[in-house]
């Protein structure tokens, strides 16, 4: 276990002092929570003094939030980056087991993400989701969803959120199985079978067709919005 950031760094620059902080209150929240996050605690493995936290973080709430915002903007970045398989739905199982993946190893700060409905971290979250969008938006071209793009959104992020979160208050050897199960349910409520055109009738052919709208440059984007908008409102009946 690293006691000393500084050390660890090999660093003693004052312009690090905000990042040493947060990395050693990261680990610490991910190891015993947000009782474990004390200004004494935090100090001792950042290498840097009491003082120094409340001058740059004001309290332990700002504190608390920086390190949430941290972690998760480096998840985000990483999501955002990660280069996903052709494939839309093996891409869709990949970002699943990202995100169960990153709540277990980062229990209290995920708490502190679903609690947070309109702060800083829910932006954050946003740019996660948002791509998340973008890959429902591909399986809709493949001719993959059976219900509309929002629908699978939607239901893909209760689902990810409900099962992490009971996840986090079982034991490691209650856990087996459970999130493979929970991801395989959702994606056969919300995909068709592999054939490349859906067979769920009109539903399903607005849905393909709502996901190829970009690519149509023969309406102006007023009406490319109309038809989004009637394909999208077929797609969920």
């Amino acid at each position: 276990m690293v006691t000393n950031v500084m050390e660890a760094t090999g660093t003693d620059n004052p312009t690090d002092h905000r990042a040493n902080i947060l990395v050693a209150a990261a680990s610490l929240l991910d190891e015993g929570g947000i009782d474990a996050l004390t200004t004494r605690a935090v100090a001792a493995r950042a290498g840097t003094q009491g003082p120094t936290i409340y001058r740059l973080f004001g309290d332990k709430k700002g504190l608390v939030e920086a390190v949430a915002e941290h972690v998760l903007r480096t998840y985000v970045t990483e999501k955002t980056a990660r280069e996903a398989p052709a494939d839309g739905v093996s891409a869709l199982r990949d970002g699943w087991d990202a995100h169960v993946a990153f709540g277990l190893a980062h229990p209290a700060i995920y708490r502190l993400m679903n609690a947070d409905r309109h702060g800083a971290i829910s932006v954050i979250a946003e740019g996660g989701y948002a791509v998340l969008r973008d890959l429902m938006r591909k399986i809709a071209r493949e001719g993959r969803l059976r219900v509309s793009e929002e629908r699978a959104v939607d239901l893909m992020r209760a689902a990810a959120s409900g099962i992490v979160m009971i996840l986090i208050d079982k034991a490691p050897v209650e856990r087996e199985g459970l999130s493979d199960a929970a991801r395989e349910a959702i994606l056969t409520a919300i995909l068709t079978d592999a054939s490349p055109m859906p067979r769920n009738g009109a539903a399903g052919a607005a849905t393909t067709l709502r996901g190829q709208l970009d690519d149509v440059t023969a309406l102006s984007p007023g009406e490319r919005h109309l038809l989004d908008e009637l394909l999208r409102r077929i797609a969920e009946r």
